[in-house]
């Protein structure tokens, strides 16, 4: 981990092992004014096979995020 280009927490609910997500956001040096943003999110625990409409809904909410925060870093230029 690289406390300057990362960013990682454990979010879980109620009991650990029931439903647990370890998102990070990384940031990668491409060169001169250039970097690679990636978000991810790992979900372990038992309820995750029964969680697929609330998986596909953050997945979009990251996915509009992700497009937000590429367009106000383009216009900022």
């Amino acid at each position: 981990m690289q406390p300057e280009r990362e960013l990682r927490w454990l979010g879980r609910f109620s009991i650990p092992g029931i439903f647990d997500g370890e998102h990070s956001l990384n940031i990668e040096p491409l060169g001169a004014n250039r970097v690679r943003f990636i978000q991810s999110e790992t979900f372990r625990g038992i309820l995750v096979p029964f969680s697929g409409a609330i998986l596909n809904d953050t997945e979009q909410s990251f996915q509009e995020m992700n497009q937000a925060l590429r367009e106000h870093a383009e216009q900022t230029r």
